[in-house]
């Protein structure tokens, strides 16, 4: 067998990082502070070029509107979600090979960070799944970043809403800082709802990758 290269990704330099993890081969992290930058500021320049291309190679006026409305709206979207407190998000893309399909399965991570009580970071993570209702399938687990607790939350559609009628499957893993006053929530949506178990383990997968300090610095 041959040697395995791993290349580490840029965003563990980031003086800024609160928290270190490994996001699975499938996703694509969606750049928040380029979507989502100020008019006239050097992001909204790179937005710009980045769009430039797409933009010229639309067929029509009428497919390049759609393609800015559809931006537009996807911005909305990422607005909303920065405004809760998420600082990461990516599209996955997966086959779905169970049982000789092939079918692309689509879901979207996101990480958001929530301030909570001063606490224990156990009793945190207790609390975190009976503070609303329709958590299942609870777990809690004591791992290399802490404890945690992953659930399941199955949500309806919303009537009238743009998106598809479809239920909406919601896999959460909330992980409590060490700092005892924050916690960092991990959330894997998506409507293929027959895959909950294979979702599970993905997301179980990245949390054990968690880790609250430089694991760089710390190997060294």
């Amino acid at each position: 067998m041959g040697s395995t290269v791993v290349i580490a990704h840029e965003s563990l330099q980031d003086p800024h990082a609160e928290l270190w993890f490994v996001e699975p081969p499938g996703f694509t992290t969606l750049p928040l502070g380029t979507l989502l930058a100020e008019p006239g500021t050097s992001e909204a320049d790179r937005l710009r070029a980045a769009a430039a291309p797409l933009l010229a190679a639309a067929p029509n006026e009428l497919a390049r509107q759609q393609f800015i409305a559809l931006l537009a709206s996807g911005q909305r979207m990422l607005g909303a979600l920065r405004e809760f407190g998420t600082v990461h998000c990516s599209v996955g893309l997966h086959r779905d090979d169970v049982g000789g399909g092939v079918q692309p399965l689509l879901s979207l991570f996101t990480i958001t960070w929530k301030d909570t009580a001063a606490a224990p970071r156990a009793a945190t993570a207790a609390r975190a799944v009976t503070e609303s209702a329709g958590h299942r399938h609870i777990q809690y687990l004591e791992l290399p970043c802490g404890p945690l607790t992953i659930s399941e939350v199955l949500r309806d559609p919303v009537a009238d809403g743009v998106l598809p009628q479809l239920p909406l499957l919601q896999v959460h893993a909330y992980i409590p800082h060490p700092d005892c006053k924050r916690l960092a929530v991990f959330t894997v949506s998506s409507t293929a709802v027959a895959r909950r178990e294979e979702y599970r383990a993905l997301l179980r997968g990245m949390v054990e990758t968690v880790r609250f300090e430089d694991p760089l610095r710390v190997a060294s």
